[in-house]
């Protein structure tokens, strides 16, 4: 007796990610290929009828329109991002359709920024989520019940399933393809595809947050540029704080209400930075980089790397530096 068919219901709206939809369409597109059958019927769900325009300028015809039922309900479905996905104001119909949608899917969730939509239906709070690293926080701060991992290339939480930035779509859709069809099944649609079957380390190796732009008042926005201009010097409270003629306490104090973060982070976080560069582009050894960027050993740089990157920072370099002439 054949399987029956999985739907694969994409929610698109207008300026969404090109990317966001192709992505995700053809894993399981291949998926159907290798196996030699549709397991998976595929459908693009519109927020509006006719043509919808992508952030590229290529139009999308989509299967069918919101509030319109097909007759069967989805077993997947995901909602697509967009740039400016975070500044949509989503109607209630559409927010009503799909809390009623996903509540008969099997499974349902997001693409890079189209956490944003879902998490307006109330259906993310309390769950622990992923979304593209530039706009994490924003997704944080809008909705403080939902649990927001900014490393993770994509984050599974009961039936929701939701992604990081853009092709990190298609790394969900390979995990939704493993636990449907099975590990060797998905590791063929990596190989048609030039995919990793699991991607090495998270999204924040990709984010480019830079040097920070300096804040708070005019003593401290100067001292930022100084610390920035001279990674290696040494930077605790106690000498920070002399810079600027106050008791380690009161610059503590200062520091973090009007910067946001405690002084010893941000000066670990902006020779992050510096590091991040000086593998880029002068191709240094890490123990190199770590005296220039005042890191007290490689050992030390190595773990600060790992924390706000999430790899080491060797293998940033093998992945990140510019080749000659770049």
């Amino acid at each position: 007796m054949p399987t029956r068919q999985k739907t694969i219901s994409i929610v698109v709206t207008p300026g969404v990610q090109l990317t966001d939809v192709s992505g995700p369409l053809d894993v399981f597109a291949e998926a159907n290929a290798q196996l030699g059958r549709d397991a998976y019927r595929l459908e693009i769900i519109g927020t509006m009828s006719g043509p919808i325009c992508s952030s590229s300028g290529v139009k999308l015809l989509s299967d069918r329109v919101v509030g319109k039922h097909s007759g069967e309900w989805s077993h997947t479905l995901l909602v697509a991002g967009a740039p400016k996905m975070a500044d949509l104001r989503p109607s209630p119909d559409l927010l009503k359709w799909l809390r009623e949608e996903s509540s008969h899917a099997r499974r349902f969730g997001s693409v890079c920024s189209g956490a944003f939509l879902l998490a307006a239906t109330g259906l993310l709070d309390g769950r622990q989520v992923t979304t593209h690293w530039a706009v994490a926080d924003r997704l944080a701060n809008a909705y403080p019940t939902v649990k927001v991992n900014q490393d993770a290339l994509y984050v599974r939480d009961g039936r929701v399933w939701t992604a990081a930035g853009v092709t990190a779509g298609m790394d969900l859709s390979l995990a939704l393809v493993e636990e449907d069809l099975g590990r060797t099944l998905a590791m063929k649609v990596a190989s048609q595809l030039v995919m990793f079957f699991k991607r090495p380390g998270g999204q924040l190796q990709f984010s480019r947050h830079g040097v920070a732009v300096p804040t708070g008042r005019s003593a401290l926005q100067e001292l930022q540029r100084w610390v920035t201009a001279h990674p290696a010097e040494v930077h605790t409270v106690p000498r920070l704080a002399e810079r600027l003629g106050l008791s380690p306490r009161h610059f503590t104090r200062l520091f973090t209400t009007e910067i946001g973060i405690a002084p010893a982070t941000w000066v670990e976080s902006q020779r992050v930075e510096t590091a991040r560069h000086l593998l880029e582009t002068v191709g240094s050894a890490p123990k190199q980089v770590a005296t220039q960027c005042g890191f007290a050993n490689v050992d030390v740089l190595r773990r600060a790397f790992y924390r706000q990157v999430g790899i080491t920072p060797a293998e940033y370099r093998k992945r990140f530096q510019l080749a000659d002439g770049e």
